[in-house]
């Protein structure tokens, strides 16, 4: 219930809450909106971007390797520029070995002269070039591999057809950037380095014949130096890849002589694009395809890498987003908090006005729309005021001035002396009942003609006494009564005849004159922060048809006509009503005819405490 209540207070009923909350959802969902939009284009922009850079760095490696290509393509024709160096290199693949040996040096005794020598200049080439590891010479004529290192050893290996399958290999081979041939790596003796080879043919050059092939292996790990400028620039892997999909480098160092495992995904990436992420793995792949050297340069991301280069990203688009709604709601709610704070001070005027307290001001200076209202409120006050005093107290000034006259015309002082002379004149006589009705009338008299600025509890009280001491004495104890109220209730201010017109209606209409038991109680005490006053006797009661005439008549608004039955009760209900408000007046009850009747009395009081009942009897 206290959290229902809350929320009717706080936001049910709460035309500024529900504003800010409704205004605070809508800035939160497009602050949200605009951070994850931007978040989503800015991290993909970055992850471009590193793509790019993975691509440059794969553009290098391109570069490098179809510079090497260059090299190993060029050994051939720097051979067959020079005349003598293709004969002796034709020689060198058609003959023998020893035969070439043999030739050699007939050709120095009879000249005195080293002429060219092809295996010296395959010796140079290995000498004047780095990246080479090995050259592995062919000779299909002999079926023989002559195989040259950079350290100066140089071999001689037969491959007959049948006992290798070099030469089958050898006549397969094409001029593509692939793996060393497994069979030549095998009958080289293995050379255990990851390398890369180009295929060179070697033919006559007077009858264009096929003598054999070239086969120029380069070390794979001087791709390295292409990736000098990018290495701290490029996240992921790079990959070289022959035509059937070997690794030839691999920056991993994961894959090396294997196939390539995401060759079939790679095969649907287009060569000048970059794709999205995988759904099945979570990778961007880069690719780069030579037309010219048959190979592939491929390129890996994962996700998790990708995502580093936005991680901060993130972390200040979160914070910038915390501060706009903070700032975005923070500023509008003190503007709309100020604005509730000026309207709940009309409100809580409008609301003193309403009880009567018409000298409250707002005195709002400011001169937006409420700064206006608040002026015009308090201007209406200040005409309702002039108003109050030109109308309303010149009419209570003549009706104070018509009852003096009237009470100048009535002597209270002649009525008392009077009425004291007749007293005891009868207390003389011996007639002492009729000297203590004479009293009472006197005094209850007195009470109703003595005008007190403030009407108490206690004197409503004490003038019901009166009056019913003096029916007492009239029906010879035939009436009982007994009056019990709150010490601390007695002061309470109470309109005047609020209480004595329901006694005067019980004596009226149902007190049992033929019978000796009648009794009224009147018993006044505090219930929350109202006064009740109850009326109880043993009376004649009123029938049912008569009681609910009589509610729906309390229940009437506006004037009642005088011959209307139930005027007295009805005139203190509605004096009660136009004084204090709707939820007080008299209640009665009645369990029908012979029965009795109640009458409940309701005052507002806002005084609380311990009390003790004061009992006042008769009878």
């Amino acid at each position: 219930m206290d959290i229902l209540g809350f929320y009717r207070r706080t936001v049910k009923n709460n035309l500024f809450t529900k504003t800010i909350l409704l205004f605070s959802f809508i800035t939160i969902v497009t602050i949200i909106a605009f951070s994850y939009f931007m978040f989503v284009s800015m991290s993909q922009s970055a992850v471009r971007r590193e793509l790019d850079n993975q691509k440059a760095a794969m553009s290098a490696i391109d570069r490098y390797i179809g510079l090497r290509v260059g090299e190993a393509n060029s050994i051939m024709p720097d051979i067959y520029r020079d005349d003598a160096l293709s004969l002796d290199l034709s020689y060198f693949l058609i003959h023998p070995y020893s035969d070439y040996v043999r030739y050699r040096l007939d050709r120095y005794s009879q000249t005195g002269i080293d002429s060219a020598s092809a295996k010296a200049h395959l010796d140079n080439v290995l000498e004047t070039r780095p990246d080479i590891r090995t050259l592995a010479l062919y000779s299909s004529e002999q079926q023989a591999l002559y195989a040259y290192h950079p350290d100066g050893e140089f071999r001689v290996v037969p491959v007959n057809a049948s006992q290798s399958y070099v030469p089958d290999a050898m006549a397969l081979e094409n001029t593509n950037v692939s793996e060393p041939n497994a069979w030549v790596s095998r009958a080289l003796g293995g050379v255990g380095e990851a390398m890369y080879s180009v295929s060179v043919p070697v033919n006559d050059k007077q009858s264009l014949k096929n003598l054999g092939q070239l086969s120029v292996w380069f070390d794979s790990s001087r791709l390295w130096n292409a990736l000098t400028a990018y290495e701290k620039e490029f996240k992921g892997n790079i990959f070289v890849l022959s035509a059937d999909g070997r690794v030839l480098f691999d920056t991993s160092g994961r894959f090396y002589g294997e196939r390539f495992p995401y060759a079939e995904r790679l095969e649907s990436v287009y060569d000048v694009n970059s794709s999205g992420p995988a759904p099945e793995n979570g990778l961007y792949f880069n690719k780069l395809a030579s037309t010219s050297g048959g190979y592939t340069v491929a390129g890996i991301m994962s996700e998790a890498e990708a995502a580093q280069s936005y991680r901060n990203l993130r972390r200040t688009i979160v914070t910038i987003g915390a501060v706009c709604i903070l700032f975005a709601i923070l500023v509008p709610s003190l503007f709309i908090f100020n604005f509730a704070k000026r309207t709940n001070r009309i409100i809580r005027l409008t609301q003193r006005v309403k009880r009567g307290d018409l000298k409250t001001r707002l005195q709002d200076t400011k001169e937006d729309e409420l700064g206006q209202i608040a002026s015009s409120f308090d201007d209406m006050l200040d005409e309702l005021n002039q108003y109050i005093d030109r109308v309303y107290k010149a009419d209570i000034k003549q009706k104070h001035t018509e009852l003096a006259a009237l009470q100048a015309r009535v002597n209270p002082h002649f009525l008392y002396n009077t009425l004291e002379v007749i007293r005891m004149r009868a207390v003389s006589q011996g007639a002492k009942d009729v000297g203590e009705m004479i009293y009472s009338l006197s005094m209850l008299f007195k009470s109703f003609v003595r005008q007190k600025e403030r009407h108490t509890l206690k004197d409503e009280l004490e003038a019901c006494r009166l009056y019913l001491e003096l029916f007492r004495i009239r029906y010879k104890d035939r009436l009982a009564y007994d009056i019990q109220a709150d010490p601390d209730l007695l002061d309470a201010e109470v309109p005047r005849l609020s209480v004595q017109p329901i006694v005067e209606n019980y004596i009226v209409h149902g007190i049992r004159s033929r019978d000796e038991d009648n009794r009224i109680v009147i018993f006044a005490h505090r219930e929350e922060r109202d006064i009740a006053v109850r009326v109880r006797d043993n009376g004649r009661g009123i029938p049912t048809e008569k009681m609910a005439d009589l509610q729906a008549g309390l229940l009437r608004s506006g004037e009642e006509r005088e011959g209307e039955g139930g005027f007295g009760l009805r005139s203190v209900h509605e004096r009660l009503r136009l004084l204090y408000g709707p939820e007080y007046g008299i209640a009665v009850h009645s369990a029908g005819e012979g029965q009795g009747t109640s009458v409940e009395i309701r005052y507002p009081d806002s005084e609380e405490g311990e009390r003790h009942v004061q009992s006042v009897s008769g009878g």
